[in-house]
């Protein structure tokens, strides 16, 4: 087995899918989800460590002074982003690491990391996100909007970036996370033959 690992980032809009498929794409491939950290304040039920590290705005900002974060972005009024340090320890131990996230952070992955494999997931139609957002029940009505208006600037900066390798419509879940693990055993078995 190669000792190089290899980095798996998946993004695209609210409610296209991501978090599911990148589940998925740890229990098939025993790969590591990497842990994102956050500014915002916990969910119900979430844990630091486990669904997020939280940091106060103050942590957030000194730690990115001294360079520890692969990207990070502001959402939604909140900081978010990768620490380097778990993720580049898990590539030198030769695993597979997942990252969810948006597509301003994955730009600045593609510029750290070439050998990215960059999965960028879309809906098959317009009105799937507002449907699949709603269905959610997570979110009020006016941050649903606000989301679906930021879906569109993501996903034309996406295209517009070129920093993808591959673009997945989800229309079909499971076709789909198959579709992406078929893609990632074969970069794998070339890394490995390499």
């Amino acid at each position: 087995m190669s000792s190089q690992g290899l980095l798996i980032v998946v993004s695209g809009p609210s409610g296209v899918g991501k978090t599911t498929i990148c589940r998925a794409l740890v229990e098939r491939l025993g790969a590591e989800l990497s842990i994102s950290t956050t500014t915002r304040p916990p969910g119900q039920g979430e844990r630091d460590g486990q669904d997020y590290f939280f940091l106060s705005p103050q942590e957030f900002q000194k730690r990115l002074s001294r360079n520890e974060f692969l990207e990070y972005a502001e959402v939604f009024g909140h900081l978010y982003g990768t620490l380097a340090k778990p993720v580049l320890d898990s590539l030198s131990a030769g695993r597979i690491v997942v990252l969810e996230i948006d597509v301003n952070g994955a730009k600045q992955v593609r510029q750290r990391f070439e050998r990215a494999l960059m999965f960028l997931i879309l809906p098959p139609a317009p009105g799937t996100l507002g449907h699949r957002l709603n269905n959610r029940g997570r979110d009020a009505g006016a941050v649903i909007a606000e989301r679906l208006a930021k879906a569109d600037g993501e996903i034309r900066f996406a295209l517009e970036s070129k920093c993808y390798d591959h673009t997945i419509v989800n229309d079909d879940l499971e076709e789909a996370i198959d579709r992406i693990v078929t893609v990632i055993k074969q970069e794998r078995e070339k890394a490995q033959n390499d």
